[in-house]
């Protein structure tokens, strides 16, 4: 990054009183120039804890969306305005009105990685390291569980409940190469396999654990391999070489979500330049959605 764009992030950051979160997906002079990196969830719960008058997020909208709604009194930017989520995007609130028609039982748990107007439509959302705790704790024998399949599948072999699964899917996670995988651990005989659970079942049935991305971190921070497989975005290498220097990590194959590379240090700039382009939430739908986003972070 130029010297120049270094200086004056630092410097409009000061004078805004802004914060720069990163997601463990993002690039990774994107992590090193913000305040906070970690997941989703953690980021949304740290611009909620933080109040900041301005927090500029570096990832896709619905992780932005997430952190307004737990901060609606700060203006949140996303950095890479056209980063969208193909996941996010593959149901609607509309899909999961019809699914309650046909499962009028059922309560539904929504992945966070998902549009407002899903969320409002939801009993609670959940991230993939407490889906299995959500799913558990709703007040009802089935549920409908949207929009990735994958974890839903994951969730529904952990769990005792009946699972109606919507068939949505991440475009990265899922059109990974399993060959990619046995390759890597046919080099690799030591390392351990950590795979995140948006990936297809054979990837799972190959993982020495299936870890979130948070999970992951702590995994890595307790176990006493030397080197790691790693089986999610590959932004999360960078990640894991930060905090873990003395370990070796490889990608379990070519897992890469185009719209995480978006964000630039020109873009983060930009947005903290920017007095009003930030997310905006419709009043109808804001206090639905984060009832279920706070019922996921009471539960886990």
């Amino acid at each position: 990054m130029p010297n120049r764009i270094k200086e004056e992030i630092e410097r409009l950051k000061n004078e805004r009183g802004a914060i720069i979160l990163a997601h463990s997906y993002q690039p990774g002079v994107i992590q090193d120039t913000a305040d906070f990196v970690g997941d989703s969830l953690e980021l949304s719960r740290t611009a909620a804890k933080e109040s900041a008058e301005l927090v500029v997020f570096c990832g896709v909208k619905f992780m932005a969306e997430t952190a307004k709604l737990l901060s609606p009194d700060s203006t949140v930017v996303l950095a890479a305005p056209d980063a969208d989520c193909s996941l996010a995007a593959c149901m609607s609130g509309a899909d999961l009105r019809e699914m309650k028609k046909k499962y009028p039982g059922a309560k539904a748990v929504t992945y966070v990685n998902s549009t407002i107007d899903l969320k409002a439509e939801s009993w609670a959302c959940c991230t993939s390291a407490n889906s299995v705790e959500v799913v558990e704790a709703a007040p009802s024998d089935e549920v409908i569980f949207g929009p990735d399949r994958n974890l839903g599948t994951w969730v529904a072999e952990n769990t005792g409940k009946k699972l109606h699964i919507w068939p949505g899917g991440c475009h990265a996670h899922s059109g990974a190469d399993i060959r990619d995988l046995r390759e890597k651990k046919a080099e690799w005989p030591d390392a351990e396999v950590l795979v995140h659970p948006e990936s297809p079942s054979v990837f799972l049935w190959e993982a020495d654990a299936v870890l979130g991305t948070g999970g992951m971190i702590r995994h890595v921070e307790g176990s006493r391999a030397e080197r790691f497989i790693i089986g999610t975005e590959e932004g999360m290498i960078y990640r894991l070489e930060t905090l873990f220097p003395d370990r070796v990590f490889v990608a379990a194959g070519k897992i890469v979500c185009d719209d995480m590379g978006f964000t630039t240090p020109e873009l983060v700039l930009k947005a903290l330049e920017s007095r009003n382009n930030g997310i905006e939430i419709p009043d109808e739908l804001a206090d639905k959605a984060a009832a279920a986003v706070r019922r996921m972070t009471e539960i886990g």
